[in-house]
């Protein structure tokens, strides 16, 4: 891509956060990225050929989330948060992502198991779903798990170094349960933008609430799942899915309503259910204490 269709891009990036109410500083870093591309004597696709990511990280005001944006967008053509902040977030393009998934199996693996994550895609391979799906014999599997390996083992290490070693961990379950409580309170309020999202969406409608949101470095974008399956559950205002961004690494997480006990009516993270027990019990065992104290 031309300095200037990138450029583009990041300054539909910095509109739209603007507009939904994101914090300024990140505002003016997409602006700035944009006006550093438009400046430049040489095509950021040289840059990337000869000097790779720490070239573009050279760059003035180019920090590490713009240059995997940038990255992106030269690879690709494609920009996975411009997606979300337009409404056109689809689950199936991340599980393109995986070598050995197409268009028409990453469809199925969607609406058929309802797979909207890698963590989920990593689950389902190894408890036997995925060979459910017509398409993936013993070799495509071994191979979308050994990518998966890769992908995630590299996530989960950067996820349990310390900040010492400058990679944050990944966040507490408590910080995520409280971006959500705070996405669905101002939601219910009628405090949000609304946006409207191009799939199954005929009308048009601006009914999709997003919420920008920030915890010290950490940035979220909080939206409700638009997704074939939420539709057809009826979880279109229960399921809460969380982009999370630090700098470092971007994630996405799930946060829905639990129907099984032990969890059963509390929120819950998904793929962290364990550490979202311990938390519960822990608030729990706290509120005993306090009232015993307040009682005594």
């Amino acid at each position: 891509m031309l300095n200037g269709a990138i450029a583009r891009r990041l300054r539909e990036v910095a509109l739209l956060l603007h507009e939904q109410g994101a914090n300024p500083f990140r505002v003016y870093a997409y602006r700035h990225a944009a006006e550093t591309l438009d400046r430049l004597d040489r095509p950021v696709t040289e840059i990337l050929e000869t000097e790779g990511m720490e070239g573009l990280r050279k760059l003035p005001g180019i920090g590490e989330s713009l240059t995997r944006s940038i990255r992106d967008l030269v690879k690709t053509g494609r920009l996975p948060m411009l997606d979300r902040l337009r409404g056109e977030a689809d689950p199936a393009a991340l599980l393109m992502s995986v070598p050995g998934i197409g268009k028409a199996l990453a469809k199925r693996l969607h609406d058929d198991l309802g797979i909207e994550t890698l963590e989920e895609l990593e689950i389902a391979a190894h408890d036997g779903r995925l060979t459910e799906i017509a398409g993936i014999g013993e070799k495509k599997l071994a191979g979308i798990i050994d990518s998966l390996v890769s992908r995630l083992g590299r996530l989960r290490e950067q996820g349990r170094l310390s900040a010492t070693d400058g990679s944050p961990p990944e966040p507490p379950v408590e910080e995520l349960l409280d971006v959500d409580h705070e996405y669905r309170e101002k939601a219910a309020a009628g405090q949000l933008r609304m946006i409207a999202p191009r799939r199954f969406n005929p009308t048009h409608e601006a009914w999709l609430p997003v919420l920008h949101t920030q915890r010290d470095e950490r940035h979220y974008t909080a939206l409700f799942s638009n997704t074939p399956r939420a539709h057809r559950m009826g979880t279109t205002r229960d399921w809460v899915i969380l982009y999370y961004e630090d700098g470092c690494r971007e994630r996405q997480y799930t946060v829905i309503t639990a129907q099984r006990e032990p969890l059963k009516g509390h929120r819950i993270v998904r793929g962290r259910e364990g550490e979202c027990l311990a938390y519960y019990q822990k608030q729990h065992a706290g509120q005993k204490l306090e009232a015993a104290t307040t009682s005594g």
